[in-house]
């Protein structure tokens, strides 16, 4: 039995397969179109899954989309008479496109499928529709490796649920207790996004990479004023000062008059009003995160814990669940937004639906390091290089292994296109660009040379899985990088007094510890523990970097330059190469020196980018 599921028409739309057994393929539509957050019906992904498993369409039982239409329609038209007449603008605007497109989605989900594998079968009768916070669960306990597990979902909103508690117990997901719009922590952080002026769904983690640099000054504002916090970790939003209910924006006049100025305008610069900003919503939704799960615990009583949505991808928030010990074990599915609403759908057609019973080793994931996108062989890859106009080395495993990592020690920066692509938002060894985390001046070089995006975003390291409790204050597995930690005192480096009274960016120049690049402004660090297990050539590879170098680490950050989807295929790699900073590239077993290519080629690259 084969069953694909499908997420799509929001952001981040994606396409999973499984069978009764195991997790086949899943990747998101973004890396195919490259189109950052594509929301179009996925295609290209869905094509990549049915050639991963060799199989005809016809083979497929079920496909499963991941909401539900008509009930996130019935939640737009109830929320626009509560607020009537206020909002009738937006309800002009959004109506059109309901009615003429999202109100009907089975005949729309279906005329693509029609359009994608023909008419042979009548495809509407094997569509099946899940909800948007069971899938979140679904993706969350079922891939676990725990029998029975507390789940918590939280985002912006699905169709009304925008925070549940759930039980997972063998087959079986249980809806325990929910928050609905339009009270939602998911869209709390995302009103503080747009008013810091990020994008709303996309930039969320900058806000969470710029408050370490700010002071939690306004928290009390935001709990005396935007958001009442229970102590069972139910809440409540003051809707007056938002305009996301029935308005165009986020925020509205109130919400500037609360907090004394308009939004930010993107891309002006930052000031330390933003940074305090961005601390104090981060404080604030890492205590709703505290008081969430302690009543996840005391209604079910469980040792487990797993999480899913968007918010489950604060990976601050998480590591200070972990810090805590509400429960012995946490678990976070790798693709938490809305792109892992496709593995959860057909789970929940799965187990919930089929009732298949799911084989739990109580070690393993069955996420499979979330290695679950395209690989591509040697040959594929060494013809595209000559189309390229490339020149490249092909060496064996071993001297690809020990020429990296002695270029990483040297300084220099690496792309590193290994095996199957990551699923979700991280790059997690297997589409990465590498460096020395030891350097005092990676960190920016990579910002603005590399990657161009803002100064002040963090990286992240990958360690070896058993050395990560020697460098940083943590002991349990995260190799999904979605947990942060701070750094051991005996590796953090002394500050002078007149340093530590620093404000916002100033604080960016400062070597924080032995490991500087992957260091944030408060010790911490989102860390990648890496296990020999489900990703050998990359233990190898860091492991080499020890060898040579005493550091059981390396810088890893997503292989993509800001506004672009993570590198998929090897012309996306080959791309990204050529019009950056980048010194070295690996495609498999293909290295490629940036100083061996041609003048005239690089600088035809360049220009898609913008190099200082």
């Amino acid at each position: 039995m084969y069953i694909l599921g499908i997420s799509a028409f929001y952001h981040d739309s994606a396409a999973c397969l499984i069978d009764d057994n195991s997790i086949i393929a899943a990747a998101q539509e973004e890396r195919f179109t490259r189109k950052k957050h594509d929301p179009a019906f996925p295609r290209n992904a869905i094509n990549y899954c049915l050639e991963e498993a060799g199989i005809v369409p016809q083979d497929i039982t079920a496909i499963v989309f991941y909401e539900k239409p008509l009930i996130k329609f019935d939640r737009l038209i109830e929320t626009y008479l509560a607020f009537a007449p206020k909002g009738f603008r937006s309800f002009a605007v959004s109506m059109p496109v309901w009615v003429g497109d999202k109100l009907f989605q089975k005949t729309k989900i279906t005329r693509e499928l029609i359009a994608l594998f023909g008419k042979e079968v009548d495809w509407s009768k094997r569509l099946l529709f899940s909800q948007h916070h069971l899938s979140h669960a679904a993706s969350a306990f079922f891939p676990s490796p725990f029998e029975e597990a507390a789940i918590i979902t939280i985002d912006g909103v699905g169709e009304w649920t925008t925070t549940a508690i759930s039980f997972g117990k063998g087959e079986a997901v249980r809806n325990i207790q929910e928050i609905r719009f339009p009270h939602s922590l998911g869209l709390l952080y995302s009103a503080f996004t747009y008013y810091t002026g990020f994008k709303v769904n996309s930039g969320e983690y900058k806000v969470m990479g710029l408050a370490p640099y700010g002071e939690p000054k306004y928290k009390q504002t935001i709990l005396d004023n935007l958001i009442e916090i229970k102590e069972d970790g139910s809440f409540k939003l003051n809707m007056k000062y938002f305009d996301f209910a029935t308005g165009l924006t986020m925020t509205n006049s109130k919400f500037d008059k609360l907090f004394g100025r308009p939004p930010r305008e993107p891309e002006t610069p930052l000031s330390q009003f933003e940074m305090d900003l961005a601390a104090s919503v981060q404080a604030v939704t890492e205590d709703a995160v505290l008081k969430i799960a302690a009543q996840a615990k005391r209604l079910t009583g469980s040792k487990n814990v797993c999480l899913a949505g968007g918010v489950a991808l604060n990976c601050v928030a998480n590591g200070l669940l972990q810090q805590k010990k509400i429960f012995e074990n946490i678990w976070i599915q790798p693709a938490s937004g809305d792109a892992g609403g496709a593995l959860g759908a057909a789970l929940v057609a799965r187990h919930l639906h089929y009732k298949k019973k799911r084989v739990v080793s109580g070690r393993y994931d069955e996420m499979a390091g979330s290695y679950l996108g395209p690989q591509y062989c040697l040959s594929e890859i060494e013809e595209s290089l000559k189309e390229f106009s490339a020149t490249y080395h092909k060496l064996t495993d071993e001297n690809l292994i020990r020429t990296v990592a002695k270029h990483l020690a040297d300084g220099k920066a690496v792309g590193w296109m290994m095996g199957r692509m990551e699923y979700g938002p991280r790059a997690l060894g297997a589409r990465s660009i590498l460096a020395d985390p030891r350097s005092e001046v990676m960190q920016r070089q990579l910002n603005l040379k590399i990657k161009f995006r803002e100064s002040f975003r963090p990286f992240a390291p990958s360690v070896l899985s058993e050395h990560v409790a020697s460098w940083f204050d943590h002991d349990v597995p995260s190799q999904y990088m979605l947990m942060v930690a701070q750094v051991k005192k005996n590796r953090q480096k002394t500050m002078d007094p007149d340093n530590e009274n620093l404000f916002g960016l100033d604080k960016l120049s400062l070597i924080r510890s032995s490991v500087p690049a992957v260091t944030h402004v408060d010790y911490s660090a989102r860390l990648q523990t890496v296990h020999k297990e489900t990703n050998p050539k990359y233990y190898a590879l860091i492991d080499e970097f020890y060898r040579l170098t005493g550091c059981p680490m390396v810088i890893n950050t997503s292989f993509n330059v800001r506004g672009e989807p993570i590198v998929c295929n090897p012309r996306d790699a080959f791309n990204c190469f050529m019009g950056t900073g980048l010194d070295f590239l690996v495609i498999e077993n293909f290295l490629l020196d940036k100083n061996e290519q041609d003048t005239g080629l690089i600088k035809s690259y360049e220009h898609k980018y913008e190099l200082d």
